[in-house]
């Protein structure tokens, strides 16, 4: 299988906040694997989600993001702006 990724992605295990709704909606979520470009996250419920909202990681770091995929519990995002 051929790698698509532009960056080479690292595991991972950090707790973040997804941001939504111009910050009046959040869930926590967990961060599974990173790389520079985007993520993989574990949530309760991921198909409820919005395409785009902030990722407020636990070490300060927060990143604008779009879906990319999702599964029931899983989604992987690109990072579109550090911020």
């Amino acid at each position: 299988m051929t790698e698509k990724r532009g960056s080479p992605r690292t595991r991972a295990l950090k707790s973040g906040r997804i941001m939504f709704n111009h910050g009046s909606s959040s869930i926590d979520c967990t961060i599974r694997n990173l790389s520079a470009s985007g993520a993989k996250l574990l949530v309760e419920n991921a198909l409820g989600l919005p395409d785009e909202f902030l990722l407020m990681c636990a070490d300060d770091r927060n990143y604008k993001c779009t879906v990319r995929w999702r599964k029931l519990n899983e989604m992987g995002v690109s990072f579109d702006a550090a911020i």
